[in-house]
């Protein structure tokens, strides 16, 4: 039977089922999975958000494909204050480093948060300067490499100092709290494909 589930992956959470470097898991997640379910896709440890997990392989696969280009939206709380041109710069595409070699990123749409939302204090707390405001921007992508946001605001000038992946698809990160999971039915499935 094909499950599917929503998480809201915690700050400091691993992407994956079993433990490394300290971290805890989703094995560590307050809910009994079955065991041949997956995360689709990653978030960094250090970033938070919504996560799908299913033992859905089609799905899987297709949601994972770039010729697809199933949009992410990410909330970054960056350090400074963008004004259109930076956010011009954002939404055309950028050269930056994976993995040591240049890729050009897609076009993709990004926004100043209005009004700037009201996220839980993160634990530990972010970097905070008195002399340097701080911004909430949205970012969708529909591309997924490592630590893409973080590189694309940091060669606009803009470093995250907190990155939330808000949507998948349809799917949004809403009332879920930090840890928290959701069962999908198929027919909420169903419009991703």
């Amino acid at each position: 039977m094909k499950k599917y589930y929503l998480l809201h992956k915690p700050y400091g959470m691993l992407s994956q089922f079993t433990r490394e470097g300290g971290h805890p898991s989703l094995a560590d997640v307050d809910f009994k999975f079955e065991s041949d379910v997956y995360s689709v896709g990653r978030l960094d440890t250090d970033s938070e958000g919504l996560l799908l997990l299913t033992n859905d392989k089609r799905l899987n696969s297709e949601l994972l494909s770039p010729e697809n280009g199933h949009p992410r939206t990410y909330h970054a709380q960056v350090e400074g204050s963008p004004d259109f041109s930076d956010i011009r710069t954002l939404q055309n595409p950028l050269m930056i480093k994976i993995k040591g070699k240049e890729f050009k990123t897609r076009p993709c749409k990004a926004s100043v948060l209005e009004p700037q939302p009201t996220y839980f204090d993160r634990i530990p707390p972010i970097r905070v300067r008195k002399s340097i405001p701080d911004t909430w921007i949205s970012i969708t992508l529909t591309e997924g490499k490592n630590r893409q946001v973080r590189k694309m605001t940091a060669s606009a000038g803009f470093p995250t100092l907190r990155l939330i992946r808000e949507s998948i698809g349809p799917f949004k990160l809403k009332d879920l709290k930090a840890g928290q999971v959701r069962e999908l039915s198929e027919a909420e499935v169903g419009v991703l494909i």
